[in-house]
């Protein structure tokens, strides 16, 4: 996760759409989001004495104990064998009139190590499904009564990339389903402080962690007491717009018992079939690469 990405699609190799344009619209949409998950608790610099020093041309500020709380959130999160949670992220797009609007999606996240995961995204927009056993991934759009279907790989950090790799699906809260959270914010640490503590948000006490990975500056809320993240909120270092995504994680329940068949859909399995590939295959001529850590801009 070290750049935009595409986001839950479903295409055909001609490119040509094959589930209603808002359906890809929406998902489009949800591309722009980039979240790196992890948490933290203490207090040591203010954000402004961190941002002073980079405006100097000192060291990057990167706290030991900052550090040793995004590994202990992570680690959390990576003991727990089934878990369950709410995401909802809201995310800034531009308007063709200057200011930006915003879009929010929710999605109900159902997991069990290694190899299972549901996504359910009612809304807002067309709603999607998408479902992972460990040997098939089902990607469905109720509405339209399509799905579309791959074996997939036995991990679901594999999973996640095969899904995005063949079909251009993502989920702006992979960083909390992976085996090892932390380690995606590791590889591209920039930046890592913590800033205080919060008891407005997610109904509990919260500690306030800031950092940056991959050109994302990322402010995360995570639960002093459960460690658990409750609120990230990110801007792309190099967006001129500087558009904020944020993302709410509520409803969190670690080591529920799982229904045997809740990663499977016996509508969508029924649904009919579409290729499962990805949606723009080949980009038109002239069409540019959006930089590292950039988001691509609406026509």
């Amino acid at each position: 996760m070290r750049a935009a990405r595409p986001g839950l699609r479903i295409g055909s190799p001609s490119g040509a759409p094959t589930v209603r344009d808002k359906f890809l619209g929406r998902a489009l949409l949800l591309a722009l989001v980039v979240f790196f998950v992890a948490a933290g608790a203490g207090c040591q610099h203010a954000p402004e004495q961190a941002g002073e020093k980079a405006a100097a041309g000192e060291q990057p500020v990167i706290e030991q104990k900052a550090i040793e709380l995004l590994k202990a959130a992570s680690g959390h999160l990576a003991a727990a064998r089934t878990m369950t949670f709410t995401a909802v992220v809201s995310y800034e797009h531009p308007s063709r009139y200057g200011p930006p609007l915003v879009y929010t999606s929710k999605s109900e996240v159902t997991l069990q190590r290694p190899d299972k995961l549901r996504v359910v995204t009612p809304g807002d927009g067309p709603a999607s499904e998408f479902y992972y056993d460990g040997k098939t991934i089902m990607a469905f759009a109720p509405s339209e009564n399509l799905v579309a279907v791959a074996e997939a790989p036995p991990t679901i950090d594999a999973a996640l990339k095969y899904a995005f790799d063949s079909a251009a699906i993502y989920f702006p809260f992979s960083d909390v389903l992976v085996a090892d959270p932390y380690k995606d914010i590791a590889e591209g640490l920039e930046l890592a402080f913590y800033i205080g503590q919060s008891n407005e948000v997610g109904g509990t006490t919260t500690d306030m962690v800031a950092y940056a990975t991959y050109g994302v500056f990322v402010q995360a809320w995570i639960g002093a007491e459960d460690q658990l993240p409750r609120r990230l909120r990110a801007v792309f270092r190099d967006d001129p717009a500087q558009l904020r995504h944020d993302m709410a994680l509520s409803n969190w329940q670690l080591d529920p018992p799982v229904a045997a068949d809740a990663f499977t859909s016996p509508r969508a399995e029924t649904a009919r079939r579409i290729p499962f590939a990805h949606p723009n295959p080949t980009p038109p001529a002239g069409a540019g690469t959006p930089a590292q850590g950039q988001p691509p801009r609406a026509p």
